[in-house]
């Protein structure tokens, strides 16, 4: 494991030590603009929360021996956001990005410039493979 992998993997046990993360992060994402909120308002949130659990494990994938099965999904999940799909525009992820970055602000008590760029470098990967499906 890589020392950004490393700062990553660090951040997120503290974040999933509390009990709180994924709720504080919907609650932020839903809350974050209008089109988020039209887009989640019929959503099985509890359901929702597994897929962003797997989603940040195969994020942690790409950078690993397991990057084509990361990439294959990362993909099939692009094409159900995409405009054939969820349609869910290439813009949307960065209120994605900065909103978990909140969140995880929030739930790390150890938040610093390091630890925002490993988690900006991690999520980059999955999420350029996902606006390039749109």
């Amino acid at each position: 494991m890589n020392k950004i992998d490393e700062i990553f993997n660090d951040s997120y046990e503290r974040c999933l030590a509390r009990s709180d993360f994924f709720d504080r992060f919907y609650d932020n994402y839903i809350g974050a603009n209008e089109f988020v909120a039209k887009k989640f308002a019929h959503t099985d949130l509890d359901r929702q929360k597994n897929v962003l659990k797997a989603s940040l494990h195969m994020l942690m994938a790409l950078r690993t021996t397991d990057a084509e099965d990361a990439v294959s999904y990362f993909r099939k999940i692009g094409m159900v956001h995409s405009r054939k799909g969820q349609d869910i525009p290439p813009e949307m992820y960065d209120v994605w990005m900065s909103t978990l970055l909140q969140t995880v602000q929030e739930c790390d008590d150890r938040y610093d410039a390091r630890i925002e760029m490993a988690w900006r470098k991690l999520l980059s990967g999955g999420i350029e493979i996902m606006k390039s499906m749109y």
